[in-house]
C-alpha cells in the first residue's frame, strides 16, 4: 500500500505545479524601472505595462527603484523570489554596468532570465533652447572654443544619456563638465529651464520638445534620419561617421524563474 500511497502523492504535487503555471499570474506583477519617472524608460516601462496588464489580465505595476546607474534596481530583482512577479525593465547600461562598477552584488550577465528585447531607440544630439550654436558643426566648435564653460547632463552613471555623452566628447576630442542626474526627466527639466547646456538623450523623450521649439537638436544618432524628425540631420551627415549610437531596452526575471513562466512574459510583451 505504500508504494501506490507514494505515487498519488507525486501525481498530486505534479498537477499541482502544472495548475500553478497554467493559472499564473494570480496576483499584480511589479515591474521594476532603474530611472526616475518622466524619462524615456519610464516612458516605456509604462506603456508595456498597460499593455502587458491586459494579456495577463493581471495588473502589472511600476516602481521606480532610482540610483547608481540602474544597478540598485538590478540588485533588487536578482534578489527577488524567481516566480514572476518581479521583472526589471532596463536598457544598454544593463550591459555596460560591469565595466563601470568595480564590484556589483549580482551577476549582470548570469543572474537573469531574459524575457526579450522591447525596443531599439535612437539618440539625440539636443541643447538648452537659446543654446548659440545653429547646426551640429556649429555646436562642435563653439564647445571646442568654450569647453571649460560647457556642460552636459545625464541621467546618472551608466544611464544612456551618460554613456553617449562619453562617446560624443570621445568623438569630438574634447571633455567638457558633466552634470549627471537621477533619471532623464530631472536633466530635460533643467534643460528646458536653461540649467544645463547640452545633451544626449532618445528619441522618446526627446521628440516633443524638439517638434515644439523648446530644445534645439542638432544630429539624430542613427545611419539614416528618422521618419518623426525629417529635417534633423544624421550624426554620419554632421561629419560624425563613426558616432552612432542605439539605445535597446530590455525585460528580465530573477533568475530560476520557471521556464512556463519566462513564456507567458515573454508573450505578454508582443
Amino acid at each position: 500500500m505504500k508504494t501506490p500511497l507514494r505515487y498519488a502523492f507525486v501525481t498530486l504535487a505534479l498537477a499541482a505545479n502544472v495548475a500553478g503555471a497554467q493559472t499564473y499570474p494570480t496576483k499584480p506583477v511589479t515591474m521594476v524601472i532603474p530611472f526616475a519617472a518622466g524619462g524615456p524608460t519610464d516612458v516605456v516601462g509604462r506603456l508595456l505595462a498597460q499593455s502587458m496588464s491586459k494579456t495577463l489580465g493581471q495588473q502589472v505595476i511600476v516602481e521606480n527603484t532610482v540610483g547608481a546607474g540602474g544597478t540598485i534596481a538590478a540588485t533588487r530583482v536578482a534578489r527577488a523570489a524567481p516566480d514572476g512577479y518581479m521583472v526589471l525593465l532596463h536598457h544598454i547600461g544593463h550591459s555596460t554596468a560591469p565595466s563601470l562598477y568595480r564590484k556589483l552584488p549580482y551577476d549582470a550577465l548570469n543572474g537573469f532570465e531574459m524575457l526579450g528585447l522591447v525596443t531599439d531607440v535612437p539618440m539625440t544630439v539636443v541643447a538648452k533652447g537659446n543654446f548659440q550654436a545653429k547646426d551640429f558643426g556649429e555646436m562642435v566648435r563653439y564647445v571646442k572654443a568654450n569647453k571649460e564653460s560647457i556642460n552636459l547632463a545625464n541621467a546618472g552613471t551608466g544611464s544612456a544619456s551618460h554613456l553617449c555623452g562619453l562617446l560624443l566628447q570621445d568623438a569630438i576630442s574634447t571633455k567638457v563638465t558633466t552634470v549627471p542626474y537621477k533619471g532623464t526627466g530631472p536633466a530635460m527639466n533643467d534643460l528646458l529651464g536653461g540649467q544645463v547646456d547640452l545633451m544626449c538623450d532618445q528619441t522618446t523623450n526627446t521628440t516633443s520638445y524638439i517638434k515644439s521649439g523648446k530644445i534645439k537638436a542638432y544630429a539624430v544618432t542613427t545611419p539614416k534620419r528618422l521618419a518623426v524628425l525629417p529635417g534633423l540631420p544624421t550624426t554620419r551627415e554632421a561629419g560624425l561617421p563613426a558616432f552612432e549610437v542605439a539605445v535597446w531596452h530590455g525585460m528580465y526575471a530573477p533568475k530560476g524563474t520557471p521556464g512556463d513562466v519566462v513564456t507567458k512574459l515573454n508573450g505578454a510583451m508582443k
